[in-house]
């Protein structure tokens, strides 16, 4: 038997050279070289993926995660976000109950590179406006993808020099299925419905995979697709944040002398322009309190396409090529009352403080301006990516790897938003005392009677941002007996442009009246916790049919495209040292990357193009010590770079957030962050398929990007500019003649520093008795270290217990972070808005009916977690601006295995 110091080697010498080994064929390899046979543990299921992810992680160099085959096949997700929530470091931001954004070690998803088949990808899709809107940054979208599209999935920790850089948290890969990946012929397919608590309606969910080997096995076509709708509606309260009269800029309450006042006020002084003010004056009072209806049908569809050819026994070629398409209807209806730039409108005539002190727990309101907002918004997501790949062994010890890539993602939003507003002030009241995040309301007037409002556009626009990446990469590897030299090049060409539309032109009614309709929802808030009933709305269907001339018109001043070419060269050498008894496995190498970029935009309708270009090198350096038989030390010492936004470098007009006095414009001038890193960890293999692991991770990063900003006026030479922009709505718009806008820009200042560990505990129960034998437990928990890094959460923990059978099984999922900030700047007198962290719970469960049929059987959100948002006042607050609930997802289903 060879001693399993010798078989690891063997098994890091092929995974070196870059030949993709299952456990067994490595084996197998060991067994050549020894001529005796390795037992071999055969495991299948869950359990099986498990086994696989673990031996990737044991046979590299660097700090890796994987996920294999079934790990996420089988997983109660809606897309691969959600499977990528399991590994440890990984945290996800949701939109509409899903998945959409992954946030790595406590960094944000800007910092975390994606790959699809070896390259770069970009992804854009849109949200909500709490959500994050349409895309435009580096962050990459992952619910543009479904989970079974995919076969595999890395997230590299610790770069080595071969890596692409850009992500200075991580690197996320993803592989689709290949042809030479099966022996011959291979289907699988999979039909599921979806049934939610809220909607109540049943949602397909469908996916397949055929492939096959032609030609005395030379040539290998997989062809695949996956297909899902998905019915959500988030139904809630929120406020749009909190504020008060002296921080909002629209004046003090009218008149409070006849205020009737529970409670008192701890505000300190309380002082406008100097001059000493009623503390009412100071309380934190919701901004916009509303009840809330998101709504969207959702329609997701991918395909996956490989042609391989072995044209002889040292040259393959490969040809991959991934499309899909995300479309999505929200319907989006808000019945607020305005506390925003009114508050010298508005006379309070009871209000309860808070037991802090500094906020309103109950309060009753004489002129009060209310508003009815009904949005439409459709978009489309269209991606697609074709990759040309070869593998050509020149020789036993020389090989060549070339690439050449493209990619596009399209993601086109167009809303659709029409006010209608109350014709007369009104008496208004609320009441957060039963439940801090959703009040008791009461109106003075009839909310649903059309004719007490009047109709108006709030905004007919359209956005589209459109991503392109090309790139080129070639590799050169020597593979030695115990040394591996790689050098290689990388070309990248990447582009974002972004273009806004308008329709102009649409004629305000004075009258809601035929143009107005019950909420197209007849239950709406019949499970929430907290009074929700049902008001009308604006009926899309006689606006356009009677009012609406869907007549696109280029806002050409708020139009930028940024390019961004990088070159890179590399050289990485892998080694092992024989230390007394252990084996020493290292990865050195430096990469040099130049950049250069190019930012388009107009400036007073002036055409303006900034160049800017930036060298760096980056060093790293890989040790993986395996101390025992079971025991794994590593130590990385790296250096990393993450560029800019894209976004960030607009060199054009400013942006105008007319409703909340804010200017903001880009800089093409902006440095990367730069990032020293060090990661080391301990990791003990105690049995089969059982870890037991430490890590210790530092972020030391230069360049920090934060948004330098002022209170000025705005530039009179913009004043024409705003008169005629159809977005300025002079009825709720702060006048940027009268009141002073907050201009912000960002700029590099600042350094950061992160810190933190990462423990793993994973083992099948297999000891104990009868029963339980086939239980296990797969777990990890994250502690992060940071000041003002926007979306860390402090800590995050992810458990699954799983009871697995050759014929069924089950397994449920527990996955939790803490609460992090979302915007340090905060807006309206917030020092910061943030997100209350959510403790998601899944459930899966398996019967094999045969060796080719198994029927299944999903939970989503089996807890039916509310997502809740938050402002901090003063920074001590912790104010409701959005909670809601999208319900449980329910999914019934089978697969076939040919």
């Amino acid at each position: 038997m060879i001693p399993k110091k010798k078989q690891l080697a063997i098994l890091v010498t092929l995974a070196m050279s870059g030949i993709q080994v299952q456990a067994q064929e490595a084996e197998n390899a060991a067994t050549e070289a020894d001529e005796k046979a390795i037992e071999v543990i055969e495991v299948s299921g869950f359990r099986g993926s498990l086994n696989k992810s673990l031996l990737e992680k044991r046979t590299s160099v660097n700090s890796k995660e994987s996920i294999v085959a079934q790990d996420i096949g089988k997983f109660p997700d809606l897309n691969i976000a959600e499977s990528i929530q399991r590994v440890p470091g990984v945290a996800i931001s949701r939109e509409g109950g899903e998945g959409r954004q992954i946030t790595l070690r406590g960094l944000s998803p800007s910092f975390t590179r994606t790959t699809l088949n070896g390259m770069e990808v970009p992804a854009s899709t849109d949200g909500t406006d709490s959500g994050g809107g349409v895309n435009g940054g580096r962050g990459f979208d992952f619910n543009i993808f479904a989970s079974e599209l995919f076969n595999r999935v890395d997230i590299q920790k610790s770069p080595t020099a071969s890596m692409e850089e850009g992500g200075i948290a991580g690197t996320v890969d993803l592989y689709s299925a290949k042809p030479f990946d099966y022996d011959g012929f291979k289907f699988v397919s999979s039909l599921q419905g979806g049934y939610n608590s809220i909607t109540e309606e049943v949602d397909p969910r469908a996916a397949f995979m055929v492939s096959n080997r032609f030609a005395d096995d030379k040539i290998g076509v997989l062809f695949s697709a996956a297909f899902s709708e998905r019915t959500v509606r988030q139904e809630g309260y929120g406020t749009v944040r909190w504020t008060t009269p002296v921080r909002d800029g629209g004046g003090l309450f009218a008149d409070t002398s006849n205020t009737q006042v529970t409670g008192t006020p701890d505000v300190g002084s309380c002082e406008a322009d100097g001059q000493a003010v009623d503390p009412l004056n100071c309380l934190w009072s919701p901004r916009l309190p509303r009840p809330d209806y998101f709504g969207n049908d959702q329609e997701r569809v991918g395909f996956t396409g490989s042609l391989q050819w072995q044209v002889s026994d040292d040259f393959t070629l490969t040809l991959d090529g991934l499309l899909s398409t995300l479309d999505n209807t929200r319907t989006m209806y808000n019945f607020f009352h305005m506390f925003r730039s009114t508050f010298d409108e508005i006379t309070p005539t009871a209000i309860t403080v808070h037991p802090n002190g500094k906020q309103v727990l109950a309060g009753t309101y004489e002129g009060v301006k209310s508003r009815i907002e009904s949005r439409l918004q459709e978009s489309t997501t269209d991606f697609s990516q074709f990759v040309l790949s070869g593998e050509w062994f020149v020789s036993d010890n020389f090989r060549v790897d070339v690439m050449a890539g493209t990619a596009e993602s399209d993601a086109r939003s167009e809303q659709y938003r029409y006010n209608m507003t109350l014709l007369e002030p009104t008496s208004f009241s609320f009441d957060f005392s039963d439940n801090i995040n959703a009040p008791d309301v009461a109106y003075g007037y009839e909310v649903n009677d059309a004719s007490n409002y009047n109709l108006s556009d709030g905004r007919l626009r359209a956005t589209d941002v459109v991503r392109e990446n090309d790139t080129l990469k070639l590799d050169t590897t020597y593979l030695g007996e115990d040394l591996t030299i790689k050098m290689g090049f990388a070309y990248n060409d990447r582009v974002v442009s972004y273009s806004e539309e308008q329709i102009n032109g649409f004629p305000d009614q004075d009258s809601a009246v035929g143009f107005a309709e019950m909420m197209p929802v007849d239950d709406f808030g019949s499970g929430f916790d907290g009074e929700l009933s049902p008001f009308i709305v604006a009926d899309f269907d006689a606006i356009n049919r009677e009012l609406l001339d869907v007549t696109w018109t280029p806002r050409s001043a708020q139009s930028w495209q940024v390019g961004e070419e990088t070159s890179a060269l590399y050289i990485e050498v892998d080694t092992n040292y024989e230390i007394v008894d252990m084996l020493l496995r290292a990865n050195y190498g430096v990469r040099y990357v130049k950049t250069t970029t190019q930012a388009e935009g107009f400036i007073q309708g002036e055409a303006v193009a900034i160049e800017n270009d930036y060298n760096n090198f980056l060093p790293a350096i890989n040790f993986a010590l395996d101390a025992t038989d079971d025991v794994v030390v590593r130590l990385g010492l790296t250096q990393s770079m993450t560029r800019p936004s894209l976004n960030s470098l607009n060199p054009g007009n400013p942006s105008f957030d007319y409703i909340n006095g804010s200017v903001s414009v880009g800089n093409p001038f902006l440095d990367p962050f730069t990032s020293d890193n060090v990661d080391l960890g301990v990791e003990w293999y105690f049995d089969d398929e059982a870890l037991i692991a430490a890590t210790l991770f530092y972020k030391d990063i230069d360049n920090w990007i934060v948004r330098a900003s002022e209170e000025r006026m705005v530039d009179s030479a913009y004043y024409d500019f705003i008169d005629n922009d159809a977005q300025y709505d002079p009825e709720i718009a702060l006048n940027p003649r009268e009141v002073a806008y907050e201009h912000s820009s960002p700029i590099n200042a600042e350094d950061r520093t992160i810190s933190g560990y990462e423990l793993i505990y994973q083992q099948p129960l297999t000891f104990l008795p009868g029963f339980f034998e086939n239980m296990g437990i797969v777990s990890n928990y994250t502690h992060v270290n940071a000041d003002n890094i926007e979306g860390m959460s402090e800590t995050s923990y992810n458990f699954t217990v799983y009871y697995e059978t050759d014929v069924y099984g089950a397994r449920v999922s527990v996955n939790k972070r803490d609460d992090y900030i979302t915007d340090f700047t905060g807006s309206n007198g917030n020092v910061a808005h943030g997100t209350t962290g959510p403790t998601q719970v899944d459930f899966s469960s398996f019967y094999n009916f045969s060796d080719e049929l198994t029927l299944t059987f999903e939970v989503i959100n089996l807890t039916d977690e509310y997502e809740r948002l938050f402002t901090t006042g003063d920074g001590s607050l912790n104010l409701m601006r959005e909670y809601n609930h999208t319900g449980r997802q329910f999914f019934l289903g089978a697969r076939y295995n040919l």
